[in-house]
């Protein structure tokens, strides 16, 4: 126990007494320095998205086709912005997928919005049903930085549109 307690304490006062000098393993690269790095425009920590995967879903595109008929439109004072609120009468039973699309990519026009009530279509053929059971509704919510400047908001349907005006 001795003789390996002595040649420890010896091999650590040797290490300790080399500290500047190039003896010392911890001195062989230098002292680092700051070097200035190339920024990119991207998040590094964002993967990229790869296209080839055996597993990714390609990107879904909408296919839905304007709501036969708008019956309501209500604007309602949320927390934060405003719900966007409209019902609607479809073609055909069985509509689903319904959406508010932007015309004008969320960006007032003149102080209008403007949204196409949209919905998906059943790809089989189906009973035209009563008007109650062809009803859908759908909703959106606009903060209070997309509703600036905003003075109207309209959903144009097939048949109709409806417009709802800030008080």
């Amino acid at each position: 126990m001795r003789k390996p307690f002595t040649a420890l304490l010896i091999s650590s006062l040797l290490l300790a007494g080399c500290g500047g000098s190039g003896l010392n393993p911890l001195n062989w690269f230098g002292r680092g320095q700051p070097v200035p790095v190339a920024t990119e425009g991207a998040n590094p920590l964002i993967p990229a998205k790869r296209r080839n995967s055996f597993f990714r879903r390609g990107e879904k595109i909408y296919t839905g086709v304007p709501i036969h008929r708008v019956t309501t439109l209500k604007i309602e004072r949320v927390p934060g912005g405003a719900l966007i609120r409209a019902t609607g009468v479809a073609q055909v039973q069985g509509s689903y997928d319904v959406a508010l699309i932007a015309t004008n990519d969320d960006r007032p026009v003149d102080g209008v919005l403007t949204y196409e009530f949209r919905a998906e279509m059943p790809k089989r053929r189906v009973v035209q049903g009563s008007e109650w059971s062809r009803t859908v509704t759908v909703a959106t919510f606009l903060t209070e930085n997309e509703l600036d400047g905003v003075r109207s908001i309209n959903v144009v349907g097939a048949q109709n549109a409806l417009s709802a005006r800030r008080r």
